[in-house]
């Protein structure tokens, strides 16, 4: 069997994009032969790999993996709706969420890539993909919660839209049907919830809706003495509207989420959600 070198492999890697145990097996095969090798990844649609690299991904998945208190939710793209609906696509993206949960330490698309997968990285399951595909597979965004209760979750519409919501403190009753029915809440409400309550609402975002309403009031011919006081309502309807625990759920409209908790469970809480719509990583 002819010896193939680490630099070999690099290179034929570098000029394909193929992954690296595929250019390895070919180089292998080849004994050695650079020519024949890159034969060999041609035959097997391997080769153009990184030439995709760079095309629009606007379709694609957002995926979720969940074991009891932990959580992943991965975007991973493509070129179009066809090859984000093949078993092929949605196997390698749901293979890629479970193995950046099992790791549990990767948080953003580079480290995760890195991550060991099969006979080399995700990043080498991800261009492979893309030669046997025919289109650029990106993984786009990464995120993970943890926490000491349950994390639910809820993946919409052929997996464009995808929510998970940790709650701690849970104690009895349906907490798993709980997690869930928030992640549905937050995937199905609008407007899309900012925070988790008030304290959570970014300061900033805050002050720029103030500004905008106390504008509205002065604009509108109301006196100076009062306009505060309208700004104090029109402030408390926002955070009505945009925090968690403070909107209508959406299964029954007429109590709150936070109601909602307490009749579930008295100690439970959200200590944390993430919402991925597919394609707001290139907006």
């Amino acid at each position: 069997m002819a010896s193939v070198s680490a630099a070999d492999v690099k290179a034929l890697r570098e000029s394909t994009g193929a992954g690296m145990m595929d250019c390895k097996k070919v180089l292998t095969e080849a004994k050695g032969d650079p020519e024949k090798a890159l034969e060999l990844l041609r035959e097997r649609g391997l080769s153009k790999a990184g030439k995709r690299a760079g095309r629009a991904t606007s379709e694609g998945a957002i995926v979720i993996s969940v074991d009891a208190g932990r959580g992943t939710i991965i975007e991973i793209g493509c070129e179009t709706d066809f090859v984000a609906n093949t078993g092929d696509f949605q196997g390698l993206a749901q293979t890629i969420a479970d193995t950046i949960a099992s790791d549990g330490g990767a948080h953003d698309p580079q480290s995760a890539l890195g991550l060991g997968l099969g006979e080399g990285t995700i990043d080498d399951s991800i261009k492979a993909a893309a030669g046997k595909l025919g289109e650029n597979v990106e993984l786009k965004r990464v995120s993970q919660v943890e926490c000491g209760g349950v994390v639910g979750s809820y993946v919409h519409a052929g997996g464009r839209l995808g929510v998970m919501v940790a709650l701690e403190g849970a104690s009895g009753g349906d907490v798993t049907g709980v997690a869930r029915d928030l992640a549905m809440h937050v995937a199905a409400i609008d407007p899309t919830p900012i925070a988790i309550d008030r304290d959570g609402v970014p300061a900033d975002l805050v002050a720029s809706e103030k500004s905008i309403l106390r504008n509205q009031a002065l604009q509108s011919g109301k006196p100076e003495n009062i306009v505060e006081k309208i700004v104090e309502g029109r402030i408390n309807k926002f955070f009505a509207e945009h925090c968690l625990l403070e909107q209508p759920f959406v299964k029954d409209p007429d109590t709150t989420v936070t109601k909602m908790l307490a009749a579930a469970s008295g100690d439970l809480k959200v200590s944390s959600f993430v919402r991925f719509k597919l394609g707001e990583a290139a907006q």
